[in-house]
C-alpha cells in the first residue's frame, strides 16, 4: 500500500487539456522548487474560483454556513450608520439618493408627509389670535431664515437678556423701509434663544388688510398694535416686540438714518406696567442701508393709500429688481431688561413716570446704536 499511487479526479481532464503540472512535478517536483504552503491539487481547485472571479465571471457562490450577502438597490440604504455615514467612507460608496438629497432625507421626508396629512385633515392647533405655531416653525421660518442667515448673515448679542419663561416685552428701533427688521428680530429669537421661544409682534393696521399679507402675519403670530391684544399676549406669558417709532422710522430718509423718532406717548410703557413684565431694549444695525430712501413720493403715497412711497436709487427705476434689498451686514442687540414688578398698580396711570421710562428705553436703543455703529467695519461685511 505504501507503493500505491493516488490519482486525482480531474487528472483525466488535466491531461486532455494539456493543461496540469508535469509528471516530474507531480513525482516529487523534480526539476522544480517544492511550492510553499502546501499547495496541491486542493489549492489548485480553491484558487479556481478566484481567477474566475477576478476574470469577470461574477462572484463565487458563498460557502456552506456562510450567509448570502442581501441584494440592494442603487440609492437604497444599508440601515446601519457605518456602513452608510461611517467616517473615511468614500462618498462615491454611499447610496444614491444620500448623494443626491443628502444625509437624513428619508426621515425629512415622512416628516414632510405627516406634517401634510394633519394639514389636510385638520389636526393642529390655532389660538385666538390666529397664531398657528406649526405652520411657523415648519414653512415660515424656513423661507425666512435663508435671508436670515446666508443674506444679511445676523449676529445676535444679548439674547440672555429675555428670560426664559414668562412675559417680556421687546422695544426696537424700526427702519429699512420696508420691515424686514422686524422679520429678522423674530427668526432671532425664535432660532436662537436657549429657551426657543417665539416673538409675537405688535404691527401696523396697514398689514392686516393688505390681501395674502394679513393671513400671513396672522399664521406668524403678529397682531394689531393695541394696548389690549398686547396686554392679553403678555399676561399669557408670552414675548411680544413692538416698534414705537412706526411709520416714522421706517419711512424716514436715508440722511437721517440711525437717528430715533419719536416713540409716541409711551402706551408701551403703560401696557408694560399692567402686565408686570420687563421691557427689554433691542437695537438693530444694518437694515437702514437696504433700501437707500432719497425721497418720497407723496403723491402716489395718496394714490395707494400708503403712509409714504419710497423713492430710492433702484425703485422704482428697475421695476420688481428694485424690491431686492441690499444684502448689508446685520447686527440684532438686546440689552439689559427694566424691570417693572416694583412699581404700583396705579404707576400705569401717571404720565410723568411713563414719559420718563420711555425716553430711558429710547435713550437706552440710541446709545446703544452708536456703540454698534461706531464698533462696524463695513455697511456689508
Amino acid at each position: 500500500m505504501a507503493d500505491a499511487k493516488v490519482i486525482p479526479f480531474d487528472d483525466d481532464r488535466r491531461a486532455a487539456g494539456g493543461s496540469g503540472p508535469s509528471r516530474a512535478g507531480r513525482a516529487g517536483g523534480r526539476g522544480r522548487p517544492p511550492r510553499r504552503g502546501g499547495g496541491g491539487p486542493v489549492q489548485a481547485r480553491t484558487a479556481a474560483p478566484e481567477a474566475a472571479s477576478a476574470a469577470g465571471a461574477g462572484p463565487a457562490a458563498p460557502g456552506p454556513g456562510v450567509p448570502a450577502e442581501p441584494l440592494r438597490l442603487p440609492g437604497a440604504r444599508t440601515g446601519t450608520a457605518a456602513e452608510d455615514t461611517g467616517a473615511g467612507a468614500d462618498p462615491a460608496d454611499q447610496p444614491l439618493l444620500d448623494r443626491l438629497l443628502g444625509e437624513g432625507w428619508d426621515e425629512r421626508a415622512a416628516r414632510g408627509l405627516s406634517f401634510l396629512r394633519r394639514r389636510v385633515t385638520g389636526e393642529y392647533e390655532v389660538d385666538d389670535f390666529g397664531y398657528d405655531a406649526e405652520l411657523t416653525d415648519h414653512v415660515l421660518m424656513s423661507l425666512i431664515r435663508p435671508l436670515y442667515e446666508k443674506y444679511f448673515r445676523v449676529e445676535v448679542r444679548g439674547l440672555e437678556n429675555v428670560p426664559d419663561d414668562g412675559g417680556a416685552l421687546i422695544v426696537a428701533n424700526h427702519s429699512g423701509t420696508l420691515p424686514w427688521d422686524g422679520l429678522m428680530l423674530q427668526v432671532a429669537v425664535h432660532d436662537h434663544h436657549p429657551a426657543g421661544r417665539h416673538l409675537r409682534l405688535l404691527a401696523a393696521d396697514l398689514v392686516f388688510v393688505l390681501p395674502v399679507v394679513n393671513e400671513l402675519a396672522r399664521k406668524a403670530g403678529h397682531t394689531l398694535a393695541c394696548a389690549d391684544d398686547a396686554q392679553r399676549l403678555l399676561e399669557r406669558g408670552e414675548v411680544v416686540g413692538v416698534m414705537p417709532e412706526g411709520f416714522k422710522g421706517i419711512g424716514k430718509p436715508f440722511s437721517e438714518r440711525y437717528k430715533l423718532q419719536r416713540f409716541g406717548r409711551g402706551g408701551f410703557v403703560s401696557t408694560a406696567l399692567r402686565a408686570r413684565v420687563p421691557i427689554v431694549p433691542c437695537s438693530i444695525v444694518g437694515a437702514e442701508e437696504i433700501y437707500p430712501m432719497l425721497g418720497n413720493s407723496r403723491t402716489l403715497a395718496r394714490l395707494l393709500g400708503f403712509p409714504y412711497f419710497p423713492l430710492t436709487p433702484t425703485f422704482p427705476w428697475l421695476g420688481p429688481l428694485g424690491a431686492v434689498p441690499l444684502p448689508t451686514k446685520w447686527t440684532i442687540q438686546f440689552g439689559e431688561p427694566i424691570e417693572t414688578d416694583g412699581y404700583p398698580p396705579e404707576a400705569a396711570d401717571d404720565p410723568m413716570l411713563m414719559f420718563n421710562l420711555t425716553d430711558q428705553v429710547r435713550e437706552t436703543i440710541q446709545h446703544s446704536l452708536y456703540e454698534l455703529l461706531v464698533r462696524r467695519r463695513s455697511v456689508f461685511f
